[in-house]
């Protein structure tokens, strides 16, 4: 009987805190942001969770993307200064081995072209492991703070800015995407854009090699 209630009682729980949220407004938004941020996964919570308090009209779209943003941002460099101080040590205790390895190559390789597009691809995606990569790689604060902070504006901001227009069409994409394979596939072809062009902000951004 006991088995039989756990998931009932998980699920109650769950629902309880994000209608929680929602009733918070901007400021559960923000707290969320915080927590997505961490090794710890929300599986998009911030980008529903916009979504619907956009939708919702009860505050103008900008104050629930700057909500996430600064929420993000905090999160983004506790996780980045942890890291940092930790070294790799850190990154071995919070994620698994394998995953590991492939992102640390792929962060070596492309740095801030990485960085930029798993900020600012509305998905979820592991993007506390590409903060606490870029810790403990001693990545430089300032321009790790600068390509969050725009990555997360224009994520945030392009959703509140939708779900403000469309409303509950967007939320229910945002719930069940494979719905919605068109707009996905379009949407595939915008993350490669986003990958490339964050490639050429980091070759822009690397410093030129001593002559």
């Amino acid at each position: 009987m006991l088995d039989l209630l756990a998931p009932k009682v998980a699920r109650r729980t769950t629902q309880s805190f994000a209608t929680m949220l929602r009733h918070l407004g901007p400021l559960g938004l923000f707290f969320l942001a915080i927590l997505d941020a961490s090794p710890l996964p929300t599986f998009g919570g911030p980008d529903i969770l916009t979504a619907v308090l956009a939708a919702s009209h009860r505050a103008p779209w900008y104050e629930y993307a700057a909500a996430a943003t600064a929420g993000s941002i905090i999160g983004a460099y506790f996780t980045f200064r942890v890291a940092r101080k930790a070294g790799s040590a850190y990154l071995e205790s919070k994620f698994k081995k394998s995953k590991l390895t492939k992102f640390l190559r792929l962060f070596k390789k492309w740095g801030s072209g990485t960085l930029f597009a798993s900020t600012a691809i509305p998905i979820p995606s592991p993007t506390s492991l590409f903060f606490a990569a870029a810790g403990a790689s001693h990545y430089r604060t300032d321009k790790f703070l600068t390509i969050v902070a725009v990555g997360r504006a224009l994520r945030y901001s392009l959703i509140a800015i939708v779900a403000d227009h469309y409303g509950r069409h967007f939320i229910r994409v945002l719930r069940h995407p494979m719905q919605y394979w068109g707009w996905l596939l379009l949407f595939a072809v915008l993350t490669v854009a986003l990958i490339v062009a964050g490639i050429l902000i980091n070759r822009q951004l690397e410093p030129a090699p001593a002559e």
